[in-house]
């Protein structure tokens, strides 16, 4: 699994103001811009095929940008039909694969839904199908992190004591830690909650996990959709979590999920840069 010197940022997708639409169009815009990341968006499909993975991979290494993925919105790892759990389980794979071939890093997705399920009961479905997919991950030498999110909605799978026990329990997995995420499930939004989330991983996880991170911030609204928005039209103490980035030495992958993209993304590295 890849370590990474420092914290890169960049955008959760192609940069609006890259001329082509495209992956490599895109690397080369977040290049040009000073980033030094970009999250490549299978959330709809992973729909890179080998060669445009490769080629990717010329172009990011040479660009020194770090390409992370975000996996498929369709999976549930906590899902009762056993068709549907083996396609999960395949995006997760599948993701893993195109961002190997890629030359990425750390693979988040969204873990899935309680359904009316008790917590203990589904942590071990979705741990359980994790492994699985893991498991397959491992043996095709797909050498990349697999991340479940902190998410949002009471819902769903993925507060922060299951991300991390996941990780404890499961080799080659690691949080994603979407600090909007937090804001709008926990309410939390000071620099006490935020640093407790980063002595938690340090204290569970070690030292290492904070050297191999896998960030999500944006701004979001608290409306029933949780929306994300640009950090300007949010309430998110976004200054005070770089902030505490700083003060653990935490590296790896920053990614801004602003709808603006590159324009909060680079908000973000200039005031982090900024910082002692």
């Amino acid at each position: 699994m890849k370590f990474i010197k420092g914290l890169h940022f960049g955008p959760a997708g192609v940069p609006h103001s890259s001329k082509k639409k495209d992956t490599i169009s895109g690397i080369q815009r977040v290049a040009e811009l000073s980033l030094d990341a970009m999250e490549l968006e299978f959330v709809y499909g992973v729909k890179m095929n080998e060669e445009q993975a490769k080629q990717a991979n010329e172009v990011a290494s040479s660009s020194n940008v770090v390409l992370t993925a975000h996996a498929p919105y369709y999976i549930n790892l906590n899902g009762k039909d056993e068709a549907k759990l083996k396609r999960s389980i395949y995006f997760i794979v599948e993701s893993a694969k195109a961002l190997y071939l890629a030359g990425g890093y750390s693979a988040c997705f969204h873990p899935g839904w309680y359904q009316k399920t008790p917590k203990d009961e589904s942590f071990e479905r979705v741990k359980n199908s994790l492994k699985v997919a893991m498991n397959e991950v491992k043996d095709k030498g797909y050498e990349v992190w697999i991340r479940p999110e902190t998410m949002e909605m009471d819902s769903k799978f993925g507060d922060l004591n299951e991300v991390i026990k996941l990780s404890e329990e499961i080799e080659g997995v690691q949080p994603c830690i979407d600090f909007a995420h937090l804001r709008y499930r926990n309410h939390w939004n000071t620099k006490i909650k935020f640093r407790n989330v980063l002595e938690e991983i340090e204290d569970r996880l070690g030292k290492d996990s904070l050297k191999v991170m896998h960030i999500h911030i944006s701004g979001i609204k608290l409306d029933k959709a949780g929306t994300h928005v640009n950090l300007n039209e949010s309430d998110l103490k976004w200054k005070e979590i770089l902030k505490l980035l700083k003060e653990f030495n935490v590296e790896g992958v920053l990614i801004c999920e602003s709808p603006n993209l590159e324009d909060d993304s680079l908000l973000l590295k200039k005031y982090y840069d900024s910082l002692n």
